[in-house]
C-alpha cells in the first residue's frame, strides 16, 4: 500500500513536498570529491539533514549509472539509507523503449530482492501501454507505486505535450491512459498506485487534471522551474490536501549556491530551503 504510506508521511509531517537529489558533479559543495563516492556521500548527508522535514526523496538510476559501477553501488547504498531513515523513495527508471526492456526493469526493480529498493518508480508512458503493463502486477499486489510521465516541466514540453489530439491535449491523452489502469490498484485512501507525473509550471493543466481524474495521484514535477509556484502546485491537491506531492530539486540541493555560500554550510541552506518550500505550499494547501 505504498501510495497510502506516502500520503500518511505527508500528513504526519504536514509537508507535501519531495526532494530530488540529482545534480551535476560540479554543483557538489567543495568538501565532496567530484566522483561517484562524493556524490553518494553528498546525497546521504543531505538525507540526514532533511530527515523529519521532508517525507519523500527522488533519485535517478541514470544519474548514478553515468558514474559507472561504483555509482550504482552508491545508489544502492543511498536507497537503503533513505529507507532506514523513514523516507518514501522514488527512483527514475532507466529509459524504456520496448516491452522487453520494460519487463526486465519491472523484474529488476519491483522484486522484493531488488538491489535498488524503492517505493515508487518513474517511467515514461509515451511508448504506449505495453511499456506500462509489465509493472501492473507489482502495483496490484501493493508492492510498489508507478509514476507515469504525462506532462513535464521543461520549457519546450508544450511543443509536443500540449498539442491538440482531437479535442484533447496530448498530455491529457497520456493521463487518460494512466487512468485506464488506475482502478486496478486503488489504495485505501482513494488514490491509485498507478500515478501520473505532471508539471508544476502548468496551473491550468493541474486544475483540469485534478477535476477530471479524482483517483489519480500526481507527482508534481519542476517546482524549481521559473514559471512554477506554490499556488500553481496547489491545484493538484484535493480539498483534504491529499492526492499529490510536489518535487523540488535544485531549490534544495543547490540552495547554498543560490545563497552565494562557499558550501561549508550547504546543509543549513538545504534545510532552510526545504522548510521554506513547505511553508509556501501550506499557505495554499491544508493537509487534513
Amino acid at each position: 500500500m505504498s501510495i497510502d504510506m506516502l500520503q500518511e508521511k505527508i500528513r504526519r509531517l504536514k509537508n507535501p513536498s519531495m526532494a530530488e537529489l540529482m545534480l551535476p558533479l560540479n554543483d557538489l559543495p567543495p568538501r565532496y570529491s567530484p566522483d561517484a563516492k562524493g556524490y553518494g556521500e553528498f546525497c546521504r548527508d543531505l538525507l540526514g539533514g532533511l530527515k523529519g522535514i521532508v517525507p519523500a526523496v527522488r533519485l535517478s538510476f541514470g544519474r548514478f549509472a553515468l558514474l559507472g559501477g561504483e555509482g550504482l553501488q552508491e545508489l544502492a547504498q543511498t536507497l537503503n539509507a533513505a529507507r532506514s531513515m523513514g523516507y518514501y523513495t522514488v527512483l527514475d527508471a532507466p529509459e524504456l523503449l520496448s516491452p522487453t526492456a520494460a519487463r526486465m526493469v519491472a523484474e529488476a526493480f519491483f522484486s522484493v530482492e531488488s538491489d535498488y529498493p524503492c517505493d515508487g518508480l518513474v517511467i515514461s508512458g509515451y511508448s504506449g501501454s505495453d511499456i506500462i503493463k509489465p509493472f501492473l502486477p507489482g502495483c496490484r499486489e501493493g508492492k510498489k507505486d508507478l509514476f507515469v510521465v504525462a506532462r513535464t516541466g521543461n520549457k519546450s514540453a508544450p511543443e509536443l505535450q500540449d498539442l491538440l489530439c482531437g479535442s484533447r491535449l496530448v498530455h491529457t491523452v497520456a493521463v487518460d491512459l494512466i487512468n485506464r489502469f488506475a482502478p486496478e490498484a486503488m489504495g485505501k485512501l482513494g488514490y491509485s498506485r498507478i500515478a501520473a507525473l505532471t508539471a508544476a509550471s502548468s496551473a491550468e493543466s493541474l486544475r483540469s487534471l485534478r477535476g477530471k481524474y479524482p483517483g489519480v495521484f500526481f507527482l508534481v514535477d519542476g517546482y524549481d522551474s521559473p514559471s512554477a509556484n506554490a499556488k500553481n502546485c496547489s491545484y493538484a491537491f484535493d480539498k483534504l490536501g491529499h492526492g499529490a506531492v510536489v518535487c523540488a530539486g535544485e531549490a534544495v540541493t543547490c540552495a547554498w549556491k543560490q545563497a552565494q555560500s562557499d558550501g561549508g554550510d550547504f546543509l543549513e541552506h538545504a534545510v532552510a530551503a526545504a522548510e521554506r518550500i513547505k511553508k509556501n505550499l501550506t499557505r495554499y494547501i491544508t493537509i487534513l
